[in-house]
């Protein structure tokens, strides 16, 4: 006798029968005959007419398949686990990615994405073997190197609009572990000193997210002057000198306000210039005496814009350090072939520079952009700039010292309010569902929060490792500087509300300034490096 268990599983109905010592014949094998019994331990499966479809990832788990980061490279293996984002009905946020030649380092061949003497060029290391290890004649770390067990590459969505590329090493706890020599973690003091350094030897004028932070700073400091006007005068009435609100003050405003339109505006286009390809942006050396790899930050492998000097006028340049370096590697064109001429096209046109756009297509809005949560929040902050802006102009001598009382609530104080409550964002997202007429409400908040939501693993778990959420904090305190002095103005015979409204001002420019400087040295620290389990 045969007896079957019948398991439903995804799309087939398996059953697995089980025999009690009576060989019994099988049946034929025809199209009719759905179940094929067979004696144990085999197993046969049955097509399920009533079969229930696996229920939907979110969309916070998975990328669309023309938007999947680093799609283009074959070496880089994501890992669908660590997949995430802060929301579910958003597009993710960060991912993490292993390298196909790091699983096996001293036996696997390491395609180099910068061909130097230290590696076999990309046309004739196939045939070239790994070298064997040799611990004697292995090539030591230097003073900015470490080694490392382990090693992981973290995509992150704000990462890739700045141009960085940050890696996740394990240290090793010895030398017989080591499998990788690693630049050490940027999370020291030593490296922060040398990242404030760049900030005063370093100007990528080409650079638009160079340009966003400079440009936030220098409007930053436009509203810690204006601060002073508004506020000194209330705390040391001898310092105060004639007109200096309505001038000093009215002029800093109109400045600032301008100022920070424009970093809105460049926000916007780095927004829309998001590396889509993706980019690994390290080089992989074997070090021929010691086995081992090297992974050193590669400017000349990286495909993001960031690295072209013609952005702005719409021109891509091919190889050189300026540009891309669309030739400064046939392994960047290898690993494009392996998927395809869509994905090689688009491989090609990152690095070529010809990705740079100015606005995105209705198609591209539609099924990325707005599911972008660092879209969403750039999209944002320019419109609630455009708002402070009619703000900053009625500050102008000559405009506010003309208005009525209700003209100045209704066209200066009004929307010093709803710019500094930090333009709140109010919409309605269509959720990926089969029924399309259903409706979910995106979220209710300030620019600054949805930067700091961007950096999260879940809205509820602060990223405090990560720069771009100090970055979102500091312009968050900002925001609320400026709402409370919006909110407090209006209330003119009251001296302490006239107090408060000042120093809130005061207080959140430099605030802001704070979250301006961390941007500065975030967008010149192209080459982040964590430590697991330290840097968490």
């Amino acid at each position: 006798m045969i007896s079957d268990y019948k398991i439903s599983s995804g799309l087939y109905e398996i059953f697995c029968p089980e025999q009690s010592g009576v060989d019994e014949p099988r049946p034929p094998a025809t199209l009719s005959n759905l179940n094929v019994r067979l004696p144990s331990p085999f197993i046969s499966v049955s097509p399920s007419i009533n079969a229930i479809p696996p229920p939907a990832m979110p969309r916070n788990h998975s990328f669309l398949p023309s938007h999947e980061p680093l799609r283009a490279n074959p070496h880089l293996n994501i890992r669908h686990e660590l997949t995430t984002g802060p929301f579910s009905f958003l597009n993710p946020t960060r991912a993490h990615y292993t390298h196909s030649s790091l699983s096996s380092p001293l036996t696997d061949h390491v395609p180099t994405l910068d061909t130097t003497p230290e590696a076999p060029s990309a046309t004739n290391s196939a045939h070239t073997p790994s070298p064997a290890p040799d611990a004697e004649k292995a090539t030591p770390p230097t003073r900015d190197e470490q080694l490392a067990s382990d090693v992981e590459f973290q995509w992150r969505s704000r990462d890739n609009r700045k141009g960085r590329h940050a890696l996740v090493v394990t240290p090793a706890a010895d030398s017989h572990d080591a499998k990788y020599i690693t630049p050490r973690s940027t999370h020291t003091l030593r490296a922060a000193l040398h990242g404030v350094w760049k900030m005063g030897t370093r100007f990528p004028y080409w650079d638009v997210s160079w340009l966003v932070a400079t440009v936030f700073t220098l409007g930053s400091v436009l509203w810690c002057i204006n601060g002073s006007f508004v506020w000194l005068p209330a705390v040391a009435p001898s310092s105060a000198f004639p007109t200096e609100v309505l001038q000093g003050g009215g002029i800093t405003a109109f400045i600032g306000a301008t100022v920070f339109e424009l970093g809105s505006v460049l926000l916007m286009v780095e927004a829309v210039n998001e590396n889509r390809a993706g980019c690994f942006g390290w080089a992989l050396e074997r070090a021929l005496e010691g086995g081992r790899i090297r992974l050193r930050p590669s400017g000349e492998a990286c495909c993001h814009h960031h690295t072209n000097r013609r952005n702005f006028v719409g021109a891509g340049v091919k190889g050189g350090k300026g540009g891309a370096a669309a030739a400064g590697s046939s392994a960047s064109s290898v690993e494009a072939e392996a998927h395809g001429q869509a994905d090689k096209a688009a491989w090609e046109d990152a690095r070529e520079g010809r990705s740079w756009q100015w606005f995105p297509s209705r198609h591209e809005l539609t099924t990325h952009y707005l599911r972008d949560i660092g879209f969403l929040a750039c999209l944002a902050q320019m419109f609630g700039a455009s708002v402070f802006w009619i703000s900053g102009f009625t500050a102008l001598p000559g405009v506010n010292n003309k208005l009525s009382q209700g003209l100045l609530d209704g066209i200066y104080w009004t929307p010093q309010v709803v710019g500094g409550m930090g333009f709140v964002v109010s919409g309605w997202v269509v959720e990926p569902s089969s029924k399309p007429t259903r409706f979910i409400s995106l979220l209710t908040g300030t620019p600054s929060t949805l930067f700091m939501l961007e950096t999260q693993k879940r809205w509820y778990i602060p990223a405090l490792n990560v720069l771009g959420w100090h970055i979102g904090f500091w312009n968050l305190i900002g925001a609320i500087g400026f709402t409370l002095s919006g909110a407090l103005g209006p209330d003119y015979l009251n001296s302490g509300a006239q107090y408060q409204a000042g120093l809130a001002t005061f207080w959140g420019s430099w605030a802001f300034l704070i979250g301006s400087l961390i941007q500065w040295y975030e967008c010149l620290d192209t080459h982040p490096v964590e430590e697991k389990g330290k840097d968490d």
